[in-house]
């Protein structure tokens, strides 16, 4: 693997920042990134976000800023937001969010006030912090229940959940999810809205990407408002996207500026609109349909080694591994140390009717947008799933460590990463 740095301008001025880049280069160039939210953007991306758009304000929006010299800011960001309409579907789009999270609370700061009550999917279910956890601040300014999947299915009780908010009436509704393995049922989370006079916000973080090219169900038409990342499965610049109805964009707009950030990054808006013109073109959906079958294909052959898989499969990007009846002395923490000991980068992840502390929980958490980035097809995923097995069923063996770790060297070899930076 190449090991020289592209940073020779930052070297001049930082060596200490120059060499932490070039680690974290040949660190991605050299493990397998399977965190499911993670994904590698193309150098076309990367050259768009480090590009001067970041020495520019822009607050406001395209033609209505609070600076001059905002042309080439509206042109980009212009792009950026036709291509999403183009994406997704969507009547308006806001591509300014810094993250899936802002763009969360760009919804609620539209739609809600304080104390209004939000019916959301609870964390160690597989939903999100910005769905109302108690630590982050639409847990502290809202009032939150959380709906739960089946424990024995782990698919979201879809009945449990419109009982629950017909008890509850909430104000909204939140789907959408970090760690669920199943497409979501958008249309019955919109009957349990209607049911109750809710609004539906459909948090699509994880698969913006599917949803664009047509592997996964679109809530756009269907849920109220649309809210998602635009890094993960979409591979755009680093950020979050709001999509809603033209009835709506008045106040969306307003939400995020001024009522939950200043001024746009808006190089990662160009990142976005790069990464958006890239998700455009064909090659794209039969990237996305890989992303899938690498998911099921890899869900398969860890389940033929006898590990427990959350609703014993999956229809998205991810799967989630349960330990507890495999492994029960094996903590997802220590399956995530000996994997990253190995060249093999994922998380300890909770899971339903979690029994251990969410800080070393009893499930792992693998996803396939990155491998499916550098190349990989079935045959290559199930070589990974054998090697997650290995090191899973062997985390005190060095001897094993070590073998795995050669065997990830050379997949990263024949599915190099970024060898022209």
């Amino acid at each position: 693997m190449p090991s020289d740095s592209p940073y020779s301008r930052v070297r001049e001025a930082d060596a200490a920042v120059a060499d932490a880049l070039t680690g974290e280069l040949n660190r991605q160039r050299d493990t397998l990134a399977m965190i499911a939210s993670e994904n590698h953007v193309s150098p076309a991306v990367l050259e768009a976000q480090g590009s001067t758009l970041t020495n520019k304000y822009a607050e406001g929006y395209p033609g209505k800023r609070y600076y001059a010299g905002c042309e080439y800011a509206d042109e980009v960001e212009e792009l950026a937001i036709e291509r999403a309409k183009e994406l997704w579907g969507a009547e308006h789009v806001n591509v300014q969010p810094h993250s899936g999270t802002q763009a969360n609370m760009g919804v609620y700061l539209a739609v809600l006030d304080p104390g209004d009550k939000i019916l959301s999917l609870d964390l160690n279910h597989g939903g999100h912090l910005s769905h109302g956890h108690p630590a982050n601040f639409a847990g502290q300014l809202f009032e939150v229940e959380q709906y739960e999947v089946n424990a024995e299915t782990g698919y979201i009780d879809y009945d449990g959940l419109h009982e629950h908010a017909e008890a509850f009436e909430p104000d909204i509704i939140v789907s959408g999810f970090s760690a669920y393995p199943r497409e979501v049922e958008f249309e019955r989370v919109q009957a349990a809205a209607d049911a109750v006079g809710a609004y539906h916000l459909a948090d699509i973080a994880h698969i913006t990407g599917l949803v664009a090219a047509g592997v996964h169900q679109s809530p756009v038409g269907v849920a109220d408002f649309v809210t998602g990342s635009t890094h993960k499965t979409i591979r755009a610049g680093r950020g979050g996207i709001i999509m809603c109805d033209e009835e709506y964009a008045s106040e969306i707009d307003g939400a995020v500026f001024p009522g939950a950030q200043g001024g746009p990054l808006m190089h990662n808006v160009a990142g976005k609109a790069v990464g958006f013109a890239e998700a455009l073109e064909p090659e794209f959906e039969t990237y996305a349909q890989q992303v899938v079958d690498n998911a099921e294909t890899l869900g398969e052959t860890l389940a033929s080694h006898g590990l427990s898989l959350v609703s014993e499969g999956t229809d998205t990007h991810l799967v989630l591994v349960d330990l507890r009846e495999s492994h029960p002395d094996l903590t997802g923490g220590e399956a995530e140390d000996a994997l990253a000991e190995a060249g093999i980068v994922l998380n300890a992840n909770t899971v339903p009717a979690e029994t251990r502390s969410p800080f070393d929980p009893s499930g792992i958490r693998a996803g396939t947008p990155a491998l499916t980035t550098r190349g990989m097809g079935e045959a290559a995923i199930r070589q990974v799933g054998d090697l997650i097995y290995r090191v899973v069923d062997n985390v005190d063996d060095e001897d094993v460590i070590a073998e795995v770790s050669d065997e990830v060297s050379e997949l990263c070899e024949v599915y190099p990463l970024y060898e022209d930076l």
